[in-house]
């Protein structure tokens, strides 16, 4: 068992893939999960599901972090927390040649800037425990790169810097900033059909532990993240990609 009991960790991204698994492995240990996302019938979906034991209190935030006062709104709707997930990200592909303006303010906004405003917002609101705990989900794409993906890696590269050095900032409230680099990982998406299985199939062999991830894979690091037990980690880049960024 980890050491979450009572904590009140906030997860982003929520009502689907990585988010919403960390925010039911969290609520089953123990934590007051509040959870954050854009569509608010997938969301509902995550909270009914949540463990209610011990007297949990959770709640559930609509919000698109693309928006500055969502963030804003949100920030004023939560307790003091003692664990923050950034799991909400966009991914979209385009070759460099049809790249535009558009797609990188999308891009940038979902996956850099709402992450550092919501970190910031929460310091200034004094919404943040001493001892807290941050992790954001970003890409082994940062190290990895493949072909029309250049913007999303760009995003995520971002964060990787602001992780680094806003862990060195806090260091001093006692504050541990994390992220963690998920590789390939299987969601409801691989059952479109539009996925090419082909490609899929060739993709796999560039994952030397013979298959990708899940969302329960991801889960378990955020999970340690969130807990006691990680005290002494801060600033970490967590590679969790089967192998692919070694092959």
């Amino acid at each position: 068992m980890l050491e979450l009991p009572h904590k009140n960790i906030l997860i982003t991204g929520a009502s689907s893939g990585i988010g919403k698994q960390t925010a039911y492995q969290l609520s089953s240990q123990g934590a007051h999960c509040f959870i954050s996302g854009r569509n608010e019938e997938r969301l509902k979906e995550t909270f009914t599901q949540l463990d209610i034991s011990d007297n949990q209190k959770h709640q559930m935030h609509c919000a698109d972090l693309s928006q500055a006062e969502d963030i804003q709104a949100l920030i004023d709707e939560l307790p003091v927390l003692d664990g923050v997930v950034c799991n909400a990200g966009l991914v979209k592909t385009k070759p460099l040649k049809y790249i535009d303006e558009n797609l990188i303010d999308d891009m940038f906004d979902v996956n850099t800037k709402a992450v550092i405003l919501l970190v910031s917002g929460l310091l200034k609101a004094k919404k943040l425990n001493r001892g807290a705990s941050i992790s954001i989900v970003s890409s082994i794409s940062t190290y990895k790169h493949t072909p029309a993906n250049s913007v999303y890696s760009a995003s995520k590269s971002a964060l990787n810097a602001f992780t680094t050095s806003s862990a060195l900032e806090l260091a001093k409230k006692k504050i541990r900033v994390n992220a963690v680099l998920p590789g390939f990982i299987q969601t409801n998406l691989m059952q479109d059909d539009k996925v090419d299985n082909n490609q899929l199939e060739q993709h796999l062999k560039n994952y030397p532990l013979g298959r990708f991830g899940t969302p329960e894979d991801v889960a378990n690091i955020l999970c340690f993240l969130m807990s006691d037990k990680s005290e002494w980690m801060t600033g970490n880049l967590i590679k969790i990609d089967g192998g692919f960024s070694i092959h």
